[in-house]
């Protein structure tokens, strides 16, 4: 997808997602007119642009504000053609000990991004959601289903803009902020790696895989799909055997809101979900495509009724090899960055 000319602003841009993002689109697109980097924190702006700056890479801005924040926004998206949201609160025991904080994020930020996207004639917006959404129970997942029901909707009220949004759902990122692997490699040397349940398994998504898969719904969605990539899990087992073969393995139990397996389509979806061949698309319920048109459009095949993806039951499991060589890739990448 050729974005010469156009401005792109991503939320939440000094995330994990939002530098591995910015760099594939500095490297990819050198005609692009402007790169804003929308955060709250100006300590990791400070930090991002000793990575990116501006003297090398003339598109980029680095903007402070907050997606809980309308009047910022409104001035932060003016001219903007393209919005990637990726701003969050993502930690569940912190949403679950402070609710409405995540919900003044998640939701009421959400509803403000899409507002100034429309005052604003963006053309395209692509939303990160999470695994979590699907049947959620906890108040995270909660927050991003609403968040991903409010950027399907947003297609009901564009008028006659020239206005896709769409949403991609995808589970846990690997090496991201928060996650497993990365706590357990800090906690290598202590001699012990806590397991929750030794039944848990997650879905596994890196980086350059999250970036790809944005890209691609920024060019094909129609407009209202939830995107689901087919990707591999893992068990939180194997990759403690893999960090730490040698570590002791406490069963600790499992946190409030957490869940053994991770939904990404749940059998109440099957009637909406189409599968396009590398990702499924769930479309909304009373979307301008039913399953069969929008299978027929792209190529696609509804899926058959009932139908559930978790990572309980997904067919595609990583080793312990290929969860130590996929590790051994992103430490590798962490130093050299």
């Amino acid at each position: 997808m050729d974005l010469s000319g156009k401005s792109m602003l991503i939320t939440g841009g000094t995330g994990s997602f939002g530098r591995a993002f910015v760099a594939r689109i500095l490297e990819t697109q050198p005609n692009l007119r402007r790169l804003i980097i929308l955060s709250r924190d100006e300590l990791k702006q400070f930090e991002m642009a000793q990575v990116f700056s501006t003297e090398e890479h003339k598109c980029l801005r680095y903007f402070i504000g907050d997606v809980r924040d309308p009047s910022r926004l409104n001035r932060a998206f003016e001219g903007v053609d393209i919005v990637i949201h990726a701003a969050a609160l993502k930690q569940v025991p912190a949403a679950e000990y402070n609710p409405f904080e995540c919900i003044k994020t998640n939701v009421l930020g959400a509803n403000n991004v899409i507002e100034a996207a429309l005052d604003a004639d963006v053309s395209r917006i692509v939303a990160l959601s999470t695994d979590k959404a699907a049947a959620p129970i906890n108040l995270y997942g909660a927050t991003k289903l609403c968040s991903d029901k409010l950027f399907t909707a947003a297609m009901n009220i564009i008028g006659a803009r020239d206005l896709k949004v769409s949403v991609v759902r995808y589970g846990n990122v690997m090496g991201s902020r928060g996650s497993v692997i990365p706590f357990f490699l800090a906690r290598k040397e202590t001699g012990s790696l806590p397991i929750t349940d030794t039944a848990m398994t997650r879905f596994n998504i890196s980086l350059r895989e999250g970036v790809d898969m944005v890209l691609w719904a920024l060019e094909n969605a129609e407009g209202g799909e939830i995107f689901v990539p087919k990707i591999p899990s893992y068990r939180i087992t194997d990759v403690a055997e893999a960090i730490g073969p040698d570590c002791e393995k406490p069963v600790v139990g499992i946190r409030p809101g957490e869940k053994i397996h991770e939904e990404m389509i749940t059998a109440s979806d099957s009637f909406n979900t189409v599968d396009l061949g590398q990702y499924f698309a769930i479309l909304p319920s009373a979307g301008q495509y039913t399953s069969d048109e929008y299978a027929k459009l792209k190529g696609g095949q509804p899926v058959k009724p009932g139908y559930a993806y978790d990572s309980g039951s997904n067919p595609d499991f990583l080793s312990v090899g290929q969860l130590r060589d996929l590790i051994a890739d992103y430490e590798a990448e962490g130093k050299s960055a």
